[in-house]
């Protein structure tokens, strides 16, 4: 065969236990076009995926101390795209079936044809391709039309690394919860994580759980037959029926009352709805999305929110973090903001000037983003040439206020648990009330942070 060019040879890990096989499949995959790489037994397979990232893992399912099920999960953690082929003996032909059913390609019986592994090399390296090139473009597109779309924005280190988590789970099936103050982007994260998902193609529904009053709320999420209370002239689909081969946003899921959680946690246990009125459960078939800005461990402890939901919905927790704490990404979202609001127009965009963006970076934001873009907007209204200045931005964001730490009068000579205190309310401040996130930033866990804001008598 024609010999393939190494810049874009599927690279393949090969793992085995025995050293036979390695030295014999590596000169095959060579010869037909593959970069192979090998590792003898499981345990070093785990320190290959995590070094190589290979196209593609090959791997025995039976070997010591870390088996093939292993190495699935961890090159799947490692790279959702990678696909994974079993190599399996007929005593493991069962778990073999079952690593399939639980996200590997393919496997394949001992022993084998080498023109039928070959083949189905092929085949992984193809559908590798088209799954890095579709989520490629969907990057690619999202970044030419942010101008006209809530694509997430921003370079900054803590955002990125929320993306790369979204684009992680999107290909999966679990249940996501995004968490963050008001403002942060949580439904542009939740419809990314639908865009770049396998059900893309269906519908993106959302609600805001502490919008509509409990009945009304109950009969919009699971529907209602007719004559199940005073209006309801018709059957209706709620919108986890109307969500069907897509994706369902719950947004503020922290403000549903008990009664709803009950039913929530009924849907996410069974993946089935009872409409209002009716007796007969019906089967969904969507993914479920939901957000918050509370911190709902603190809920529980207050008896406001189910252990048991919040349980089924943390399965993949995405934190958001305030546009505070990603100032570099103000410039680029000021430009962004500025580009959509030119196109609705059809004028030439404004742009910031240094004063300006030097107070816009200043501003602590509490409305995070949502707020920024706001001011963006009274800005493009009020400025008459191209150059947004200081004078066209709210008071809020010029007028700034010096404020002390801790307090104007601090003790002579405090003692370390008025220092321990103080720093802990200063960050909690600082943080909007926020206690997961301010033990983030204290560096301790939620539980520690309980304890001392309950010693200190500050648990309100």
């Amino acid at each position: 065969m024609t010999d393939t060019p190494a810049t874009v040879r599927p690279s393949v890990l090969v793992i085995d236990d025995e050293s036979g096989i390695l030295e014999t499949l590596e000169i095959l995959l060579r010869n037909e076009g593959f970069a192979p790489h090998v590792a003898l037994g499981g345990r070093a397979g785990l320190e290959k995926i995590a070094t190589v990232s290979p196209d593609i893992v090959l791997t025995d399912v039976r070997m010591p101390q870390v088996g093939g099920v292993e190495v699935l999960a961890a090159a799947r953690a490692n790279d959702p795209d990678t696909p994974v082929i079993l190599m399996t003996a007929q005593a493991t032909l069962q778990s073999a079936m079952q690593a399939v059913n639980e996200g590997a390609f393919y496997y394949i019986q001992k022993p084998f044809r080498n023109d039928e592994l070959v083949a189905i090399l092929r085949r992984a390296a193809e559908h590798r391709s088209l799954r890095v090139e579709n989520t490629t473009l969907k990057r690619e597109i999202r970044k030419r039309d942010r101008t006209t779309t809530g694509a997430p924005i921003g370079n900054n280190r803590k955002w990125l690394e929320v993306l790369r988590l979204a684009e992680a789970v999107a290909p999966t099936e679990s249940t996501v919860l995004v968490m963050g103050e008001s403002g942060t982007g949580k439904e542009v994260v939740a419809r990314y994580v639908h865009d770049l998902s396998a059900r893309s193609a269906g519908p993106f529904l959302s609600i805001n759980c502490g919008a509509l009053p409990e009945g009304l709320l109950e009969s919009e999420l699971f529907g209602h037959v007719k004559g199940s209370f005073t209006g309801a002239v018709r059957d209706k689909s709620g919108l986890f029926t109307a969500a069907a081969g897509g994706t369902f946003f719950l947004d503020e899921i922290g403000e549903t009352t008990p009664a709803t959680q009950v039913k929530l946690l009924r849907v996410l246990q069974h993946r089935e709805v009872i409409p209002v009125g009716a007796t007969d459960a019906q089967p969904i078939d969507t993914r479920i999305v939901a957000a918050t800005n509370r911190d709902l461990e603190e809920e529980i402890r207050r008896g406001n929110f189910r252990r048991d939901l919040f349980y089924r919905l943390n399965v993949i927790a995405i934190h958001l973090p305030p546009l505070r704490q990603r100032t570099d990404d103000i410039p680029i979202l000021c430009e962004t903001f500025l580009d959509r609001s030119a196109a609705q127009r059809g004028e030439t965009p404004k742009r910031c000037s240094e004063a300006a963006m030097e107070a816009l970076q200043a501003y602590a934001w509490p409305g995070n983003v949502r707020e920024l873009e706001n001011a963006l907007e009274r800005a493009v209204i009020l400025t008459a040439g191209d150059r947004i200045d200081l004078s066209t931005l709210p008071e809020s964001v010029t007028e700034r206020k010096s404020e002390p730490l801790v307090s104007d009068r601090p003790a002579a000579n405090p003692t370390l648990d008025t220092i321990e205190r103080a720093y802990i309310l200063w960050v909690l401040q600082s943080e909007q009330g926020n206690k997961t996130r301010a033990a983030e930033v204290l560096g301790i866990d939620p539980s520690t942070l309980h304890r001392k804001l309950s010693r200190f008598g500050m648990d309100a």
